[in-house]
């Protein structure tokens, strides 16, 4: 088994509203790491962050992160397991979509949560612009799709995933009918 795709990006991208449509319209299951991660521990990422610090929290989600990429269906990310290295690793061989938003738009869809561990500071501007700066080259590194998702309605972001995700599909079926092919002598 293996996911269809994968979502990454800052939080508030709209990793979990994006991934719940397209796996609605792929009739397939969402698998949320935050919310396994959760579960497993029993805490919220919250309470995990504060009680376990930040690079123990990360090795927690990369063991989730990489049940989660054991299923199928859409995997939603957390927005910093992509700063683990074997996570990275782990996504080499997966079709990644990248949900990129912009600082002012990640910052607005993000205010007034108290549910974004790294996000609850005084400057929360400027630590989601740190967030951008540090986890920007590593959703590129590991994405195959990148989505804009600035003023883009979540089912034209959806449409724009299912297009790709049908691209890779037809891409993987014409790679495989090639290696099938009888050649002459």
């Amino acid at each position: 088994m293996s996911p269809r795709a994968v979502l990454v990006g800052l939080p508030g991208s709209g990793k979990t509203t994006i991934g719940k449509r397209l796996a609605n319209a792929l009739n397939l299951q969402l698998v949320d790491t935050d919310h396994m991660l959760e579960k497993k521990l029993g805490k919220t990422c919250n309470q995990i962050m504060g009680e376990l610090g930040e690079p123990a929290f990360r090795e927690q989600e990369a063991i989730v992160v990489a049940e989660a990429l054991q299923t199928d269906g859409i995997v939603s990310l957390g927005g910093g397991a992509v700063v683990t290295e074997s996570t990275r690793e782990l996504l080499a061989d997966h079709t990644v979509v990248y949900l990129n938003v912009s600082i002012d738009e990640g910052v607005r869809r993000t205010s007034g949560s108290n549910t974004r561990p790294l996000l609850n500071v005084a400057d929360p501007r400027g630590k989601y612009a740190q967030l951008f700066a540090q986890r920007s080259a590593f959703y590129e590194e590991v994405s195959n799709f990148m989505v804009r998702c600035d003023g883009k309605e979540p089912r034209r972001v959806v449409t724009d995933i299912l297009s790709f995700i049908e691209e890779v599909r037809l891409e993987r079926l014409t790679e495989r009918d090639a290696s099938h092919q009888i050649r002459p002598q």
